[in-house]
């Protein structure tokens, strides 16, 4: 839900409510802010209202802006034409996606490279483990595969492949559960790696879709596996961030719509964190007794930091 920081409540002694009394401090205290997109900076493909603004102004704040998303459906290069469709000016070094960070994982680890990577997921993970040097198997194109469950069918699949990358799919069916099941089941050290585990998202303007999490579950049903997690919370793409960047943790601010992604993901680093209300968590989940994850701040949405910038 869309809420204004005035609406917005939350009973924490934890989390404060973004105002005009503490934004100068959060302002003067942070050199880059981290933002996630889904439910954050859009919804589906239109803006939510205020970004573009607060962008700029931050921006002539002389702040630092990172996009990180858990959404692997798009590389980087895709996402910034994304953000350029909108009438956003991002570069492809201030983006970093859990396709990407599942390229990266396998690069820092030494996969080998005569080794293939069969993909339950979109093309921008293909989009990125092409650019590591590595070859995809699978992704959009087996979305259109059936199997055939004949009483001495056998399925083949290729040995060589040493990883299964499972992120977020639209097109997933059985023939990709086999294949990547079979994979990581019978060829000897194949890795198991899921971008992300986002149960849902906003994927689209006016409803929540199942998320990565739902394939990757999928695939640790059939497997008895657990996958290894390259996207948030995990803080393995802050490494490539902070080479980048060299910022220090503690000048940084995380901005996201999830607690148990981009809020733990901020604070697992050391980042301060702002949860908005634009997207998935709601005021009474964020106080929820049951809920042990509380921001530095809260917000109804990212526009908030505009509006209470002003007189």
């Amino acid at each position: 839900m869309e809420s204004d920081s005035s609406t917005a409540t939350a009973d924490s002694s934890t989390a404060k409510p973004l105002s005009r009394d503490n934004l100068g401090g959060l302002l003067d205290s942070v050199d880059a802010f981290l933002f996630d997109c889904d439910g954050v900076i859009w919804r589906g493909d239109s803006l939510i209202d205020g970004v573009a603004e607060t962008l700029s102004f931050l921006r002539s704040k002389g702040k630092k802006l990172v996009f990180v998303t858990n959404n692997s459906r798009k590389s980087r290069r895709q996402y910034s034409k994304k953000f350029q469709s909108l009438a956003i000016s991002v570069s492809e070094d201030e983006i970093f996606t859990s396709s990407f960070a599942a390229a990266m994982f396998l690069r820092v680890n030494n996969f080998p490279q005569d080794k293939k990577v069969y993909v339950v997921g979109g093309e921008g993970i293909l989009e990125e483990l092409q650019l590591a040097g590595y070859t995809g198997l699978g992704g959009p194109e087996d979305g259109k595969k059936v199997v055939d469950l004949k009483s001495d069918e056998i399925f083949e699949h290729d040995k060589s492949v040493g990883a299964v990358v499972v992120g977020l799919d639209p097109q997933i069916n059985y023939y990709k559960l086999q294949y990547g099941s079979l994979c990581i089941r019978e060829n000897p050290g194949c890795l198991f790696v899921a971008t992300n585990r986002d149960a849902a998202g906003h994927l689209t303007r006016s409803q929540e879709w199942p998320g990565a999490g739902a394939m990757v579950a999928a695939m640790c049903a059939v497997t008895q596996k657990e996958p290894i997690v390259v996207g948030k919370p995990s803080t393995f793409l802050m490494e490539f961030l902070l080479q980048k960047f060299n910022i220090d943790c503690s000048r940084m601010c995380m901005v996201g719509d999830r607690l148990d992604t981009d809020i733990l993901f901020g604070q697992s680093a050391g980042c301060k964190t702002l949860l908005v209300f634009s997207g998935c968590t709601s005021p009474s989940l964020l106080q929820d007794p049951s809920n042990k994850i509380h921001p530095d701040y809260y917000a109804g949405k990212v526009s908030d930091i505009l509006q209470l910038s002003g007189p």
